[in-house]
């Protein structure tokens, strides 16, 4: 039997009563809530926009359980899932060390300016940590200033290698 990873962090808030765990996807609750926050981050405006396809919703568990690097944190208020941290070990070849990618972060609106997000980058930074991860990565869209401050307020910085060359542009190219 799957036994809930819970995250510990400081002392216990009662009146705080958000707790952060390492999602097992052998546990529907898990599952559940994995779906509920990749459909909630779908649907917001800095997400698509609209929600997960039927097709998606009936593949995406199955596919981050064979994914041999997936690493979910989960936002849980009581039993109700509100936030979470989809992320995908990597690796750096310039410093040959496992890396730690923010692939999706969301805290559900009415959640949010509570500390969640920051308390699931904590996690997240503590896993990395744990493992030897050289650094975290993540994408953020530029008009999303509420989550820009919080990441820089985390430590998270532009990625450039030198100066003159200039900071990483994320970009993508569909393939389907």
């Amino acid at each position: 039997m799957a036994r809930e990873n819970t995250i510990v962090e400081g002392e216990p808030d009662p009146s705080f009563p958000i707790r952060i765990v390492e999602a097992d996807l052998s546990l529907r609750a898990h599952q559940e809530a994995v779906l509920a926050m990749v459909d909630a981050y779908s649907r917001d405006a800095m997400g698509d926009g609209k929600p997960l396809s039927q097709q998606v919703r009936a593949q995406l568990i199955p596919g981050l359980r064979r994914h041999p690097t997936t690493l979910i944190f989960l936002a849980f208020d009581g039993d109700q899932p509100v936030g979470a941290a989809v992320c995908f070990i990597g690796f750096s070849s310039f410093a040959a060390k496992p890396l730690i990618n923010i692939h999706d972060f969301v805290v559900l609106p009415t959640s949010r300016g509570k500390g969640i997000g920051r308390r699931l980058l904590k996690a997240v930074e503590a896993k990395a940590r744990e493992l030897g991860c050289c650094k975290l990565t993540l994408e953020v869209m530029d008009k999303n200033h509420q989550a820009v401050r919080m990441y820089q307020a985390a430590g998270f910085e532009r990625y450039a290698l030198q100066e003159e060359t200039g900071a990483a542009i994320f970009m993508s190219k569909r393939l389907q």
